[in-house]
């Protein structure tokens, strides 16, 4: 009898995890922190792409000629933008955009500052003191593993840190890694995966700080939840298990 309590006594303890473990954030306190402005926070347009371009002037009809759309991208809501994907300038394999007048523009790698600056530029030649509002439209990401809602999610936001889309879906959960968070990214031509240890807060002040278009983030399973994989699936069942093994032992101990 005192083999059995031990074993469940083990079994309990093999479970557990520490603060340690789960605390996020643990040296902040010690941490110093580089300028928001030094990180680069804007993505960088790629493929496939949609963009919404919005222009604008004292003369509303000298602007006609180079409008495609008319969306107001310092206005988007949610609802409009499955609307707007259908009349946005789409990013083709070259890394292109059609825009009206102005025929094929390279867009690929920029930022939308850096393309709103250089349309204007453009069309400062046929239009006195153009603005100009580039917006992306189909910014996703992807979170799986242990979280505790996994999928595809899409924003209307240019700028998400990492803490915010893992709030987005709902947070780690209680059986997640906290010290080793994978990060896949596409940077042009390049694959990049990075590990952030989220106890820890170095990798504030590093580019993984703000996620990108098509991230994947992954969250692994802690010790305690791969150990008990094909075991028991909770605490309830591990209870119910333990119940009846007890109930078992006392019958045969009588």
């Amino acid at each position: 009898m005192k083999q059995f309590i031990l074993l469940i006594f083990s079994l309990f303890l093999f479970s557990c995890s520490t603060k340690k473990d789960v605390l996020y954030y643990q040296d902040i306190d010690t941490r110093d922190f580089v300028s928001i402005e030094t990180i680069n926070s804007h993505p960088r347009i790629q493929i496939n792409d949609i963009l919404n371009i919005s222009t604008a002037a004292l003369n509303p009809e000298s602007v006609l000629p180079f409008s495609f759309n008319t969306g107001e991208g310092s206005s988007v809501q949610p609802r409009q933008v499955e609307l707007l994907k259908l009349t946005g300038y789409l990013v083709n394999s070259e890394g292109e955009i059609n825009f009206p007048q102005l025929g094929k523009i390279e867009v690929e790698g920029k930022t939308t500052q850096e393309i709103q600056e250089m349309l204007q530029e453009k069309l400062s030649v046929y239009i006195k003191n153009p603005t100009v509002n580039v917006r992306l439209l189909n910014f996703k990401f992807t979170i799986q593993g242990e979280i505790r809602q996994p999928g595809t999610y899409e924003i209307i936001e240019e700028n998400m840190t990492l803490p915010q889309a893992l709030g987005l879906a709902g947070d780690l959960t209680i059986n997640g890694r906290r010290d080793n968070i994978m990060i896949y990214r596409q940077e042009g031509d390049q694959r990049e995966v990075k590990r952030i240890d989220l106890t820890q807060s170095d990798w504030m002040n590093s580019d993984y700080f703000f996620i990108k278009p098509n991230d994947i983030i992954y969250i692994e399973p802690n010790n305690p939840k791969v150990k008990s994989a094909g075991f028991v699936g909770n605490v309830g069942t591990l209870l119910s298990v333990v119940s009846i093994i007890f109930s078992a032992v006392v019958l045969l101990a009588r």
